[in-house]
């Protein structure tokens, strides 16, 4: 899959597809199938290559006729297998819900590995540039001297707070409340409350999923993986400002280890990810926003309008998540140090960065203040995040 207004696209590959989608709607209609099998209510009948890519347009075009992709889903797993107990008990929203979060986890899980490639990444180059002086720089002018294994553990403090973030959102849960979220449909298939909790707990146990009461209306878990997200990207974001800067031909200190080219200017190698991950870092938040408005709009049992509206929008940030985390770790991981670039840099404004020095009384001594401890604090944080690096 690619897009063409949203170059990198394909690095999600079949994260959040349609197809996949379409794929873990049928796994949710399967692993109830077999929870109510498993429970003695109904027979399990395999859904397997019962529906696939040539019934998507067909699902997508009928969808409207109902508001959601849903009802044709089950129209033609009904029409296919002939069972009477496909989709007994369940709502449109818990089949769509539950899909929804098999996606997302999928996006969350590939954004995590994206993060620790990045964190091992900046790891080294924190390491092996401790002591690279180079100006450090305050509302675009000179300041200090700094040194850019201090930059890059700035930037490492960023990736581990996203990834922190990212642990600390809830266990996805599976969506199993029928109608109106009550249960009531699945307690009279089984005879009891014990007995359809027991089922919805065997179903999500089949997916993978946390067990959790209907959520219906209370979307805290997709807002807050959501805000999760958009912290990732801020990180990427401030990574990509400060490459794009620094590797502007006048500064030169960095460079991308595989630039972009120019349609019109032979040889002009552009800072491209860094370029697309800004790009995403300007999106992203907007996206998150839409889903805090459609989650402030719920109203009744199923809302009218704010529900569809996390559909797509879901989709959208988890998937440029993914893109993004993939380009940030080629970025870092490709990223070219002119340290003797830095080293002139600095140089050349030697009196400006001692200003503050010469103000202090200071001698000639190395003004770096506590950059050794702050970069490994910084390290100290990345092993307490990725327990290997």
């Amino acid at each position: 899959m690619a897009d063409l207004l949203w170059p990198g696209d394909e690095r999600a590959a079949e994260v959040f597809t349609d197809a996949a989608l379409l794929d873990a709607m049928v796994a949710v209609e399967q692993a109830w199938l077999d929870a109510l099998a498993g429970a003695g209510i109904a027979e399990s009948t395999p859904l397997a290559g019962i529906v696939g890519a040539t019934d998507l347009d067909r699902i997508a075009t009928g969808a409207e006729a109902g508001g959601n992709p849903v009802i044709g889903l089950v129209a033609l797993l009904r029409e296919r297998t002939g069972s009477r107990w496909v989709h007994r008990g369940l709502t449109s929203q818990d089949v769509l819900d539950t899909a929804l979060v098999l996606c997302l986890d999928d996006a969350v899980v590939r954004v995590r590995e994206g993060l620790r490639q990045q964190a091992a990444a900046l790891v080294r180059l924190a390491r092996v540039h401790r002591g690279t002086l180079m100006a450090g720089r305050t509302l675009t002018q000179h300041a200090v001297p700094i040194t850019f294994g201090l930059k890059a553990a700035t930037w490492l403090q960023g990736a581990a707070a996203g990834a922190d973030r990212l642990a600390r959102c809830p266990s996805l849960p599976a969506q199993l409340g029928g109608a109106a979220g009550t249960l009531a449909a699945p307690t009279q298939l089984a005879g009891s409350v014990e007995a359809a909790q027991a089922v919805v707990a065997d179903a999500s146990a089949r997916l993978g999923l946390a067990v959790a009461a209907p959520w219906h209306t209370e979307r805290s878990v997709l807002t807050e993986h959501a805000d999760a997200l958009v912290g990732c990207a801020d990180a990427w974001g401030r990574i990509a400002a400060d490459v794009a800067l620094l590797s502007r031909p006048e500064i030169g200190e960095l460079r991308e280890a595989a630039g972009g080219g120019s349609s019109t200017m032979p040889g002009k190698a552009n800072p491209v990810l860094s370029v697309l991950l800004r790009r995403h870092a300007l999106a992203a938040p907007a996206l998150a926003a839409t889903l805090h408005t459609a989650a402030s709009a719920y109203v009744d049992e199923r809302p009218d309008g704010a529900w569809h509206a996390e559909w797509d929008t879901l989709r959208t940030l988890a998937r440029r998540s993914v893109v993004a985390a993939s380009q940030a770790a080629d970025l870092l991981e490709g990223l070219v140090v002119d340290a003797s670039r830095m080293a002139a840099r600095a140089a050349e404004a030697d009196e400006t960065l001692r200003a503050e020095q010469v103000s202090m009384g200071g001698g000639d001594a190395p003004y770096l203040g506590a950059t050794d401890r702050i970069i490994d604090l910084a390290l100290d944080r990345a092993r307490t995040v990725w327990k290997d690096l």
